[in-house]
This record gives structure tokens, C-alpha cells and sequence, in this order.
């Protein structure tokens, strides 16, 4: 197995791509500690699909990424009780969409602390520890938003733009000690938000990608499982798209 008794934090796991990300890290024997704020049954869920992959210590860590201290203290206690962590892949986030003129000062704010600064925060901890160990593996999930802008976004536009430059900037302070930082952004992925948009509006937005449909968790899963494992080595401070060909 690619990541055999590696403990891997996945923030947001309690659905959708962090739910496929956790899945695909147990399947490669990694002891997957979930990361979840507020449905309590769909990460217990999660965690017992974990306990069917295998009988390692999978476990829930259950706090608000975007409180330094609520990070700071879940993630150290993590790290005391399993004696490491070796991934982390920071993939909660969260939208609210408004043109910015009608954008609330609340809503550019939750959206900013949440998908930037839990970024901030769950990696500095991390990092603390990876640094000790001398290994370590950190993967961000971003957005193609972040890359190519969309209307009614500039928040989450923004908070995944700037994922991506902290991501090849922590890449250059950790490097030396043998940890990468790169980053996966994805495009149109079957989630519960793409299948709210109508049939119609699918087929349009697949008009223009070129490989002609949306992507799976599990595509976005595959690419974390070999970031995350000794074959991505030599691979640090890149941003990664996983979009079908919709932004080159």
C-alpha cells in the first residue's frame, strides 16, 4: 500500500471531495483522522465506512478550522494520542455568493476565515510537527475559481487565489526539511451543489469542457493518494487542476 499506517487530518471529510479523499487514503492504509464542524451523522457515517476499508484507528476530530485555537488544540491532541501526523489535506470550505455590491461585509469575512485563514491555521500546526519529524506531506485543495474568476464569487474567488500562493510560499519554507505543499484544484465535480444546477445548465457547462462531463470526487481522491505518497517526491509548490480541460 502507497500510505500504509500514515495518519492523514483531512479537513471538511464529512461529504462530497473530502469524503472521497478520506475513503481513498484508507484504501491505501492510511489511519484517517476526520475533520467535520457541523453534521455529526454524516462524518460518523464516513467513519464507518472507514472501519469496512480497514481496522486502523480512524477517528473524528471535530472543530472550526477557522479558530486558531480550536486548530491549535484538536490538532495537537491528535498528534499526542496517534504520535504523528504525515498528511494533511485542507479541503474544507465553504460559499456565499453575492454580487459584490450587494455583498455583506459577513459574508466576504466567513467565506475569507474560513477557506483562507483555516488554511492558515491547520498548517501552521502541522508544520510544527512535520518540521520536528523531518517529513510531511500538505495538499490544499483550491478552485478553478480561484484561477479563472466567476461572477457572484469574488470571495471565494479570492480565498482560493490565495490558497494557491500560500501554497507555493510554504513550499519554499519547507522544502529543506522534506516536506511538499502542492495544491489540486478542482473544476465541475458531481457534488451535492453541481446537481442542483438543472439538467440544462449541466449540459451547457459541459459544451465547454473538453473531455465532455464533470468530474468525480474520486478523480479529485486519486490525484490526494499520489501527492500524499513517496511516488510525488520530487513534486512541491504546484498547483494542479483537475477540470476536464475547461481551464489550461
Amino acid at each position: 500500500m502507497l500510505l500504509d499506517n500514515k495518519v492523514a487530518l483531512v479537513t471538511g471529510a464529512s461529504r462530497g471531495i473530502g469524503r472521497a479523499i478520506a475513503l481513498e487514503l484508507a484504501k491505501e492504509g492510511a489511519i484517517v483522522c476526520v475533520n467535520f464542524q457541523r453534521n455529526n451523522t454524516r462524518a460518523g457515517a464516513v467513519l464507518d465506512e472507514l472501519k469496512k476499508i480497514s481496522q486502523k484507528p480512524h477517528c473524528l476530530v471535530p472543530f472550526d478550522i477557522s479558530s486558531w485555537e480550536a486548530a491549535e488544540k484538536e490538532i495537537t491532541t491528535l498528534v499526542q494520542k496517534t504520535g504523528t501526523l504525515d498528511i494533511l489535506v485542507n479541503n474544507a470550505g465553504v460559499t456565499k455568493d453575492n454580487l459584490l455590491l450587494r455583498m455583506k461585509e459577513a459574508e466576504w469575512d466567513e467565506v475569507i476565515h474560513t477557506n483562507l485563514k483555516g488554511v492558515f491555521n491547520c498548517s501552521k500546526v502541522a508544520a510544527k510537527f512535520m518540521l520536528k519529524q523531518r517529513r510531511g506531506r500538505m495538499i490544499n485543495i483550491t478552485s478553478l475559481s480561484g484561477e479563472m474568476g466567476n461572477p457572484g464569487q469574488t470571495n471565494y474567488s479570492a480565498s482560493k487565489a490565495g490558497v494557491m500562493g500560500f501554497t507555493k510560499s510554504l513550499a519554499k519554507e519547507l522544502g529543506s526539511r522534506g516536506i511538499t505543499v502542492n495544491a489540486i484544484s478542482p473544476g465541475f465535480i458531481q457534488t451535492d451543489m453541481t446537481n442542483s444546477l438543472s439538467s440544462e445548465l449541466q449540459t451547457e457547462i459541459c459544451k465547454n469542457i473538453p473531455l465532455g462531463s464533470f468530474g468525480t470526487c474520486e478523480d479529485v481522491a486519486h490525484l490526494v493518494v499520489f501527492l500524499a505518497s513517496d511516488k510525488a517526491r520530487y513534486i512541491t509548490g504546484q498547483g494542479v487542476g483537475v477540470n476536464g480541460g475547461l481551464y489550461m
